[in-house]
């Protein structure tokens, strides 16, 4: 069955996503330090990459594809789908709101961080509980319910809108987003 490659992207796409938030969390723990430019910058990043991939790829593909065929095959879980399709509702203006008081606490100083960093920490907390939703909840009922077909029309779907961090084809395009993250996170967090 070729189920378990959408569910694969799925789980590859939620680990990437995790990551960025765990490296977010951690720079976080840190804070600016000797150079403040360097942690604005890498921040930036990484609400840029979420703004970019999870809200504008990754929702919209579960909420176009997953949850339909879902709903229709399994009609009892209709409220996990509604709960899980608000957050998606929310996403958007959730991290919006991220990058702006991140930009608050960089041009106007010290009295802006401590807005920015609770947001982040329930954004990250937020984002963490929706993916163990998905992955306990909707992903095993996928895989227990949808035939054949379903998976073929998935399959296809999901391929054309992966999320470059994850895609075996990468996106030379984003090539420099990833290398700022990766490179301009400090060690131990990042190779930086």
């Amino acid at each position: 069955m070729a189920g378990p490659r959408t569910l694969q992207v799925l789980r590859d796409e939620h680990g990437a996503v995790a990551a960025v938030l765990r490296s977010l969390l951690l720079m976080l723990q840190r804070g600016p330090g000797d150079e403040p430019e360097r942690f604005f910058d890498v921040l930036r990043a990484m609400l840029f990459y979420i703004d970019e991939f999870p809200e504008k790829l990754h929702h919209p593909s579960e909420s176009n594809l997953l949850f339909p065929k879902l709903a229709r095959a399994r009609p009892d879980l209709m409220p996990v789908i509604e709960r899980l399709e608000a957050d998606h509702m929310a996403g958007e203006g959730r991290v919006r709101e991220l990058q702006h008081l991140l930009l608050a606490w960089e041009l106007i100083g010290e009295s802006r961080r401590p807005p920015f960093e609770e947001a982040a920490r329930a954004y990250c907390e937020f984002y963490f509980a929706h993916m163990r939703a998905e992955e306990a909840e909707l992903l095993p009922a996928a895989e227990a319910s949808l035939g054949p077909q379903d998976w073929a029309e998935l399959d296809a779907g999901f391929a054309a809108g992966r999320d470059p961090l994850t895609a075996t084809v990468r996106d030379p395009g984003y090539d420099r987003l990833f290398t700022r993250i990766v490179l301009g996170t400090p060690a131990p967090i990042g190779v930086g």
